[in-house]
């Protein structure tokens, strides 16, 4: 993977805050929560899950979107197979992805198997022959112009557009605009007007939905097709 790796402190002992960005990997009040409503809600999951469904992410950070994902398509019967793309470019240590997650006991073996999985090398990383886990290094700018695939489906994370505005600059929102499959949805639990105007500008129907705890408003957005 990167040779950049992520510099932690840890708030609490618990949440990790990144150093290069000063802000914090998840919510201090409710991170799984606050995933899944913001990016399995706000994509309509699980009730979307099937046939080969792709799930494409800006930060794979703790791996906390992904697991939320991986255990949701599991309740949902495992129709399908399910792809989880994730553009990073400081990725976590497996030893700080692990101290990260022990804050969700309810994660239980899919974290154990995830971090198994980051100690045993760059992947892609398969789990039970139907989820496959692609995490592609570096800056995220450079390497998703030259990925092929489309997404069923969009999360859009990252650090804050005002702690990391590279990540959410116009030519980015672009691309993750081109990275959509016709008729997909994209979330995020940003409000930021400059990246609203960003995805419009890229081709999408934008609206604000309710945000999750404090905040009020977070976005979605649509690929016409």
């Amino acid at each position: 993977m990167n040779d950049q790796q992520a510099d932690i402190d840890w708030r609490d002992d618990r949440v990790p805050v990144s150093t290069r960005f000063d802000d914090p990997y998840f919510s201090i009040h409710d991170g799984l929560a606050e995933t899944r409503h913001v990016f399995l809600a706000g994509n309509g999951l699980p009730d979307r899950f099937g046939a080969k469904f792709r799930i494409m992410e800006t930060g794979f950070g703790t791996g906390l979107n992904f697991l939320t994902a991986w255990q949701a398509w599991e309740a949902a019967g495992g129709r399908g197979t399910l792809r989880f793309t994730s553009f990073e470019a400081y990725p976590m240590s497996p030893g700080d992805t692990a101290r990260a997650l022990s804050a969700f006991p309810e994660l239980g073996g899919h974290a154990g198997r995830l971090v198994a999985a980051l100690q045993s090398g760059a992947g892609p990383h398969v789990f039970d022959g139907a989820v496959t886990l692609e995490i592609v290094p570096g800056d995220a700018r450079e390497t998703l112009p030259m990925h092929r695939d489309l997404a069923d489906a969009w999360f859009l994370d990252g650090f804050a557009p005002a702690k990391n505005p590279e990540l959410w600059g116009d030519a980015l929102m672009a691309q993750v605009a081109a990275h959509m499959a016709p008729g997909g949805p994209l979330a995020s639990y940003t409000a930021a007007g400059h990246v609203r105007r960003a995805l419009a500008a890229a081709g999408l129907k934008v609206t604000r939905a309710p945000g999750y705890g404090r905040k009020r408003h977070m976005t979605v957005a649509r690929r016409p097709g």
